[in-house]
């Protein structure tokens, strides 16, 4: 048999050198260490974690008359050392239990009643083999019994065969396990004494009890299964013999069983009577907390009550106005005199019904019945000032125009411009601003038909000062006679000064066009629009009044609203300034041009957003301008597509010249960004001019060449120095070089042909047999022989002189214009000398032997014409 590792001294001496205590290690021994479950749990199944070496020792400390045992629990660290890893006072041992499902019985776990968390798996612990497991529970229960004075309860093994055990192992369990309540002593001395056996599970006089006991058995003993067998059989005839001694009692029974009937049955009543009892308990108790929790309840609502009347009066006490202020807002009666006191119970009214706006006042009180009466009762009075109020306004605003239209000095008048002036009308207004302030903030619905009154009236004002400027205007202008019609009739003259026509319609866009942007700005400020901050343009509106901060943040801009306002105060004014435009343009529709530019200028000017209808009312004069002009250029088209009259025409068309007159009119006129309304007027001229020419020329094909030369070449020349300065005048310049140089070339190319048709063609008969023949091959070809050349140059060369002096009277044949008979002839005489070159270099090459007139003869008699 392998001895027990409970013998190893080197394994003692590791434990003690491992706690490092003055403890004394009674006992060490080697186990495995597992998972298990109290009364359940198998050895090594598949949810028990792998068993761990471990190694238990039992330990004592001596404390005066007293000793504590402990149970340590060492494990092996990774160097193969010990250390303390559990610690367990054997004290709180309340339970032993050898695990049934292992086979071995080697297997064990120990219960401490100090454990909180009885949840948690028990450890369970496996020897090498019984004896050890049997000198490690002998040894606990030997230091339970001697020093703790009581024992663990024992599960899973029989203590009178532990007690067995220890008595066939006496001679070894005192040298391992001897211990004595307070002793001293060496445990790890071979030679010490142990204690009696007797000590160890059972005292000596029961020890004597067992033994008499098992004396009484006359069967061996040791013979497990023979002594368990007359155990049973024993225990039967127990039974029987009890069976028989009720059975011989059953009169006594019976009598039992009535008294047990009789007391159920009145235990039974009793039962029924607590349980009646208990539910009429309980309902009381019900209603008690019923009418506890109401009483609770009503002390909690008469306390808010209370407070909420409180906190009313004072809520109600910072929402009242005056009586007087009140009777004043909802009087019948508005006038000047009174208009500080309004103001003033404007104020202690807005104050009010911010009092129930947040932060002022909780969303939650606006819920209460007294707060909405309150409430109901201002807005009454905010609604009636309101309306009497604008009603008062309205009549103020009607009655002011009116005064001031019936007032003739203030319009203008025969022989003499009033310029309008409304500043005393503002200065009037303003004292109204911090009215119109509180009433926009009072009731904002107000406000709309209030400024459809205000902007009725002042359109009113402002057409009857345009008108009357207006026709003074015109009528103290001398206008000139001026020619209209620049393609018909008789030239137009080019002297004429309409300056003074610009300079009225200037004079009228000087006076009015700042008066109605200030009128703009005035609007949007007076009558309290929410826009961006307007640029006031010269505005002398500089009241703190109509600048006052607007208490209601995050309104959105009234631009919208503020655009129809305007087209209210400015609608219909732009007749009177159609009829200025009209009326110059009736003069000379040239002056569209010079209009045009100022009024641009006008609507550059205008940066301010609420001047966005006067830039409007601009728009609209130029869009009228543009209109006026584009028919005027619609009747020049038409009056120069009237000079295709189907039949043959000579000579230079009148509108080329007249249309160089027009042009240099139209640039006298322009300014500023009219630039691009001239370009567009010059387009359309041009292309009907080129296609007028066109159409003209087709009529007679004979002189269509002449005819074209002529017109572009007085086209060139009329508009010479204005298409060095006007890039678009210089386009349709280049375009008529271009045409002019094409009709160029045909007429003399077909004035060459007609004289010396025979020789040039017989120079491109041999340039094309070139292509194909050897040079030497051309004059034994039908019609290129050297006979047929000396027929060419006998008919075309003999008298040269002649035949040149024709070409160049067939040249100048119906030219009309004489300066163009130089630049022409030279042009000929290029184009002949081009084409006579290549015939001599072709006859030289192809007909040496022959002699013909050379190149240097034939120039000297073209110089010489």
């Amino acid at each position: 048999m392998a001895k027990s590792s409970a013998d190893d001294k080197e394994l003692r001496r590791a434990c003690e050198s491992a706690i490092d205590t003055k403890q004394r290690i009674i006992m060490s021994i080697r186990v495995a260490k597992s998972k298990g479950a109290w009364g359940k749990g198998k050895i090594g199944s598949k949810g028990s974690q792998m068993a761990k070496p471990r190694v238990i020792a039992i330990s004592t400390k001596d404390k005066g008359a007293k000793s504590k045992a402990f149970l340590r629990v060492f494990k092996y660290t990774s160097g193969g050392a010990l250390e303390q890893a559990k610690i367990y006072k054997l004290k709180r041992l309340a339970k032993m239990e050898v695990v049934t499902t292992d086979p071995s019985g080697c297997t064990f776990m120990l219960g401490f009643d100090n454990l909180r968390n009885q949840r948690v798996a028990p450890i369970q612990w496996t020897m090498r083999n019984l004896d050890d497991r049997n000198r490690l529970l002998v040894c606990i229960l030997t230091i339970c019994k001697d020093a703790m004075g009581h024992l663990p309860k024992v599960v899973g093994i029989d203590i009178v065969e532990l007690a067995l055990w220890a008595k066939e192992h006496a001679s070894e369990v005192p040298k391992q396990h001897g211990f004595e309540d307070g002793s001293g002593g060496d445990m790890n001395s071979e030679d010490e004494a142990g204690v009696s056996v007797e000590n160890d599970l059972v005292s000596q006089a029961e020890e004597e009890d067992i033994e008499a006991l098992l004396g009484t058995y006359v069967m061996g003993i040791g013979e497990a299964e023979v002594f368990s067998e007359r155990l049973k059989r024993e225990l039967h005839a127990l039974e029987a013999a009890n069976v028989h001694a009720i059975l011989e009692s059953q009169h006594l029974v019976d009598e039992v069983l009535k008294g047990l009937e009789s007391a159920t049955t009145r235990v039974e009543d009793m039962d029924e009577w607590l349980a009646l009892f208990n539910v009429k308990l309980r309902h009381m108790r019900e209603d008690i907390e019923a009418i506890e929790s109401r009483n609770n309840k009503l002390e909690m609502q008469s306390m808010n009550y209370k407070a909420l009347s409180e906190e009313l009066d004072n809520l109600l006490e910072r929402l009242h106005i005056p009586l007087e202020l009140s009777d004043c807002l909802a009087g019948a009666s508005f006038d000047d005199a009174s208009l500080d006191k309004h103001i003033e119970a404007c104020d202690q009214l807005r104050d009010a019904l911010r009092g129930f706006e947040p932060p002022a006042m909780d969303p939650s009180f606006s819920k209460i019945r007294a707060v909405r009466e309150k409430r109901a009762e201002l807005d009454i009075i905010k609604l009636t000032f309101a309306r009497k109020a604008c009603q008062y306004l309205r009549d103020y605003f009607a009655n002011s125009v009116d005064s001031m239209m019936n007032d003739k000095s203030f319009f203008s008048q025969r022989g003499q411009l009033k310029k309008p002036d409304h500043t005393n009308f503002r200065n009037k207004c303003k004292k109204y601003a911090r009215l119109l302030h509180h009433l926009k903030v009072l009731d904002k619905n107000s406000m709309a038909p209030l400024r459809k009154a205000y902007c009725g009236s002042l359109n009113k004002l402002l057409r009857h000062e345009a008108r009357e400027f207006s026709n003074e205007l015109r009528a103290g202008t001398k206008a000139p006679k001026i020619q209209t019609v620049w393609f018909e009739g008789p030239t137009p003259n080019q002297n004429v000064d309409t300056s003074n026509i610009s300079e009225a319609y200037t004079k009228m866009l000087d006076v009015f066009v700042p008066l109605l942007v200030d009128e703009s700005v005035f609007l949007s400020r007076f009558l309290r629009f929410e826009v961006s901050s307007p640029d006031d343009n010269g505005s002398d509106d500089d009241d703190d009044d109509l600048d006052m901060e607007n208490d209601e943040k995050g309104i959105p801009l009234e631009m919208g609203t503020l655009n129809e306002s305007l087209r209210d105060l400015l609608d219909g004014i732009q007749e009177d300034f159609y009829a200025i435009v009209d009326w110059a343009h009736k003069i000379d529709p040239l002056l569209c041009i010079s209009m045009h530019g100022i009024t641009e200028q006008y609507i550059n000017d205008q940066k301010s957003e609420v001047a966005g209808y006067v830039r409007l009312l601009l728009d609209g004069m130029e869009d009228r301008m543009d209109t006026l002009f584009i028919r005027f250029i619609d009747e020049a088209r038409h009056q120069i597509e009237k000079y295709d009259r189907n039949v043959k025409q000579t000579g230079v068309m009148a509108f080329v010249p007249r249309f160089a007159l027009l042009a240099t009119r139209m640039e006298q006129y322009i300014q500023g960004q009219s630039r691009e309304l001239v370009d567009q007027a010059y387009m359309k001229i041009i292309g009907i001019m080129f296609v007028t020419l066109d159409k003209i020329s087709q009529s007679d094909l004979k002189h269509l060449d002449i005819f074209l030369l002529e017109n572009y070449a007085a086209f060139q020349n009329s508009l010479y120095d204005l298409a060095n300065c006007v890039p678009t005048l210089a386009k349709f310049y280049h375009q008529a070089s271009e045409s002019y140089e094409q009709a160029c070339a045909h007429h003399i190319s077909v004035v060459i042909y007609y004289q010396f048709e025979r020789l040039f063609q017989f120079a491109r008969r041999i340039e094309d047999l070139m292509v194909t023949n050897a040079p030497e091959e051309i004059p034994f070809q039908v019609g290129l022989t050297k006979t047929d050349l000396r027929k060419v140059v006998k008919s075309n060369l003999s008298g040269v002189d002649k035949h040149i002096a024709a070409m160049h009277k067939k040249l100048v044949k119906n030219l009309t214009c004489d300066e163009l008979i130089p630049t022409l002839w030279d042009k000929c005489k290029k184009e002949y000398m081009e084409k006579y070159e290549t015939f001599a270099q072709l006859a030289s090459k192809i007909y040496p032997s022959e002699n013909i007139p050379s190149v240097a003869e034939i120039r000297d008699v073209l110089n010489s014409i």
